[in-house]
């Protein structure tokens, strides 16, 4: 198929306009996406039926507007998540999936760490105190906190991001602790910083703070309910820069209610929809808890990553519309019989 004559629909194209190195790309391979912002229904079927592939950041792509998609070949989603995509679907209508996993590994467990510090070193109250001339109580409430070395950092999956984070967690003399799908795995990285593999459950009884680096999908939905909440280590500290819905938010505000856990730090939710055309201030109790440190979704942006998942997005939709498979690690959906054959690619 030849790139120049192939329909290439960008949606998202207003809440997440195309930044200058995704231009860059598309002109470097003579390509002219359409632009489209269209959030569902039959304006969105419309946008794509004819589309030979799909570049897509935050759009839900459920079953029915797969099934639209009579000419696609490829979906690329700028970013990491898929759980907006029907996948299933998308691999039965033989169209590839693709992202770029690996493109803000490093902003999110800078920022990750970041959430982890705020919440250890009490700034949200630190500040509030500061702003209310309460600089006696700023001491006191500061003289019950812990130092971070001998502490124990426990991440809840060891892909690219967690891994990132035990290295900073490194660098701050703490002892490392995690838990993976596939315990069995020979890991060298991991050995070579300390990182000790143990099953969930034990990891959540030890852990200072702990770290979440899933995927959300029907297995970790709601991974962390009330229960789960209730055998972490009393006294610690949930980080959720992964997917909102890992967590129950309203069993996070209960059990932070109770004392049992210290704080959290929050970067994703599912109690509000931060891609929202019309948002309003969030009324959910956990934003009004001072021991509750959050941004909105912001984890993974930077100069950097903006560049790297142009450059790895653009690099899959070429290498599907020129008849080739994408790198291994960017395609989602590996066991898809594609509707027109791809030889491999360079890996």
């Amino acid at each position: 198929m030849n790139l120049f004559s192939s329909k290439i629909v960008r949606l998202n194209a207003e809440m997440f306009p195309i930044s200058r190195f995704e231009q860059e790309q598309y002109d470097a391979h003579g390509i002219t996406p359409v632009s489209v912002e269209v959030q569902a229904g039959e304006e969105l079927v419309e946008a794509v039926a004819d589309a030979d592939a799909v570049m897509v950041v935050s759009q839900a792509l459920p079953a029915e507007v797969v099934n639209a998609m009579q000419r696609c070949r490829v979906i690329c989603r700028l970013g990491v998540g898929t759980d907006k995509i029907d996948v299933a679907t998308v691999t039965r209508c033989g169209i590839v999936l693709a992202n770029v996993a690996d493109f803000c590994v490093e902003e999110q467990a800078d920022h990750a760490f970041a959430l982890l510090l705020a919440v250890a070193r009490r700034l949200n109250e630190m500040r509030n105190c500061m702003l209310d001339a309460r600089y006696d109580d700023g001491r006191h409430q500061s003289r019950p906190l812990r130092r971070l070395p001998g502490r124990t950092l426990g991440l809840v999956g060891f892909g690219g991001s967690a891994r990132a984070m035990a290295r900073r967690a490194v660098g701050f003399g703490m002892r490392i602790i995690a838990t993976r799908r596939d315990m069995s795995a020979i890991d060298r990285e991991a050995e070579s910083l300390g990182v000790q593999m143990m099953p969930l459950e034990q990891l959540l009884a030890e852990s200072d703070f702990l770290s979440l680096h899933l995927p959300l999908d029907d297995r970790t939905h709601h991974l962390f309910d009330r229960p789960t909440l209730m055998k972490m280590k009393p006294g610690s500290v949930l980080i959720n820069t992964a997917r909102g819905a890992i967590v129950d938010e309203d069993a996070l505000a209960e059990v932070l209610g109770t004392g049992h856990l210290a704080g959290a730090g929050l970067d994703t939710f599912d109690v509000i929809d931060v891609h929202d055309p019309q948002p309003g201030p969030p009324k959910h109790p956990l934003f009004r808890m001072e021991n509750v440190v959050f941004t909105p979704h912001v984890a993974a942006f930077s100069i950097d990553s903006s560049r790297d998942v142009a450059h790895g997005s653009v690099a899959n939709l070429v290498d599907v519309l020129s008849g080739k498979w994408p790198r291994a690690d960017r395609i989602v959906n590996p066991r898809v019989e594609p509707r027109w054959p791809l030889s491999p690619g360079n890996d």
